[in-house]
């Protein structure tokens, strides 16, 4: 190997070295949009943190940038956002918490190297979080945890680390330490240098929060009992064992735990820190034929997203490519996995919420936007040189079905490229029904508010209103050609295509019908 071709790998090594790519997972509510706008506002790159219910002329957070995210203040959508802080690159990407988007976030979390577990104070590990904890746990991806809300009446942190322990399996190795019980917030005792350090909201709470390290005795004369007890917690902890441990937390048998507020920037900068210090940088990606590629190989990534119209100034679509290896370059002609043809990448944006700017080169851990790369379909491969394919990212089985069609024959065209639109990003599945034909096309999804999604998008960005009709069934499988004819005459059953890849799936009423009807035709494919 040449010298150039060394020093190219190492300097690829070096850059990716410098990265830090993680979600922010939560249960709704938990705080997570704020977390996101608040580590921006420590990194300098946004001057104020406005919370989602903003204050006069603060707007929404910037990860939420759909007109009906900012309306209910939920994340229906997941975001990126890349900054720099000290010498590092953060790759944040922000996902939606409601559980009727699991798969979009499932495929976030994917293309992320950590994550950091939001849990509110006084509500401890809901039950989206366990889910989306468990996928986590599927994929190995250590998570840091950081208990929000500690400016408001919640749950004794002795009991939350109790929680975590028993209910996820993870052993929780607080790094910082909460002096006041929750709604009475002083400060945190950081447990590795053993320093107080005081915090207070700025006025307004929208700047970063005021900081003052104190030495033990002006903070016991300052907080008595509260700093007292927060000893006696600690020395508690540590009869426990539960120091941090680096090589448990790379191997997600281990949590190091931190305490704060996001919406008053309360202990945010401590995270940051700590996901700069012990987060993993990119590393070995798996892929289909058992090998890991090295960050150091020839480029490589993989499509994880694809969003139209982000922006009214560009009504275009974007695909969201995590770079797994090698250094990214705009203009570069890459390999697509699926086909084998060549791709050429011309139009290549970083992204910031909604807003983008053109980047030039790009390294392992970044997320980059390719603009009106309509060829690209999520999971696709992207490699150049040696091919290279990553496995394909899953479909989730839906439970609610709908027919959705348009009474106004003049929008038929865009109300069919919206409906295309929508099943190309996945905030669908899309059927095709023989029954009903191509101009009610059947809905699939998840959970029902996707269906909100899908008809306010219709609505507002391909000017078309439609009607929703629900159907009857629960569960599906998938099923073949022999299994459609043998389901013709059964009651309660409806086969479809899937839009996408064909795919054929049978729609039953409930669980139960589809194992009565499997019990009586033992030959029937499903899957």
């Amino acid at each position: 190997m040449s010298q150039s071709v060394l020093a190219s790998a190492a300097g690829v090594a070096a850059q990716a070295g410098r990265r830090r790519t993680f979600a922010v997972i939560s249960h709704p509510d938990a705080g997570k949009s704020t977390m996101t706008e608040a580590l921006a506002l420590h990194a300098r790159v946004i001057g104020q943190a406005g919370a989602v219910h903003g204050k006069g002329d603060r707007k929404g957070v910037v990860s939420d940038w759909m007109a009906m995210e900012q309306q209910r203040g939920i994340s229906v959508t997941s975001a990126a956002l890349q900054f720099s802080y000290g010498d590092a690159v953060i790759n944040l990407l922000d996902t939606p918490g409601h559980a009727d988007f699991s798969e979009d976030t499932y495929r976030v979390l994917t293309a992320v190297d950590s994550a950091v577990m939001l849990l509110d104070a006084a509500k401890g590990l809901e039950p989206q979080t366990l889910k989306l904890f468990e996928v986590c746990r599927q994929r190995s991806i250590p998570v840091l945890t950081f208990i929000n809300k500690w400016d408001r009446p919640g749950l004794d942190p002795l009991a939350l680390m109790d929680e975590i322990e028993q209910r996820i399996g993870l052993r929780p190795t607080p790094l910082t330490w909460p002096v006041g019980p929750a709604g009475q917030f002083h400060g945190v005792i950081d447990r590795r240098t053993g320093t107080f350090i005081r915090m207070q909201r700025s006025p307004g709470g929208a700047d970063l929060a005021i900081e003052q390290e104190m030495s033990a005795d002006e903070a016991k004369t300052l907080f008595g009992t509260d700093w007292d007890t927060a000893v006696e917690e600690l020395d508690l902890l540590e009869l426990t064992g539960a120091d941090h441990d680096q090589e448990g937390f790379l191997a997600a048998t281990t949590t190091p735990v931190l305490f704060g507020a996001a919406v008053a920037n309360l202990g945010v900068r401590q995270l940051l820190d700590v996901l700069l210090e012990m987060a993993p940088p990119p590393a070995a990606r798996p892929t289909t034929s058992g090998t890991e590629q090295p960050v150091e190989a020839n480029f490589s990534g993989f499509v994880f997203k694809i969003q139209a119209n982000m922006n009214r100034a560009h009504r275009d679509q974007v695909a969201f490519v995590r770079i797994n290896s090698g250094k990214f370059e705009r203009g570069m002609i890459v390999t697509h996995g699926g086909s084998g043809r060549p791709f050429t990448t011309k139009y290549a944006q970083q992204m910031f919420g909604q807003d983008r700017d053109t980047i030039d080169e790009a390294y392992p851990g970044d997320v980059v936007g390719l603009v009106n790369a309509t060829a690209l379909a999520i999971g696709d491969t992207l490699y150049v040189g040696k091919p290279v394919q990553y496995p394909q990212l899953p479909s989730f089985p839906p439970e609610h079905f709908a027919v959705v069609r348009t009474t106004d024959t003049s929008a038929f065209k865009r109300f069919r490229r919206g409906i295309e639109q929508l099943d190309a990003e996945g905030v669908v599945q899309v059927l095709r029904s023989d029954q009903r034909g191509d101009q009610s096309p059947v809905l699939a999804a998840v959970g029902p508010m996707q269906f909100e999604v899908a008809t306010f998008r219709l609505e507002s960005e391909f000017g078309v209103k439609v009607q929703v009709d629900h159907l009857p069934y629960e569960t599906t499988a998938k099923t073949d050609a022999d299994g459609r004819e043998i389901l013709r005459g059964e009651a309660g059953v409806e086969v479809m295509t899937r839009v996408r890849d064909d795919a054929l799936l049978a729609l039953f009423t409930n669980k139960w019908r589809m194992r009565s009807v499997a019990g009586r035709h033992p030959d029937l494919k499903l899957d």
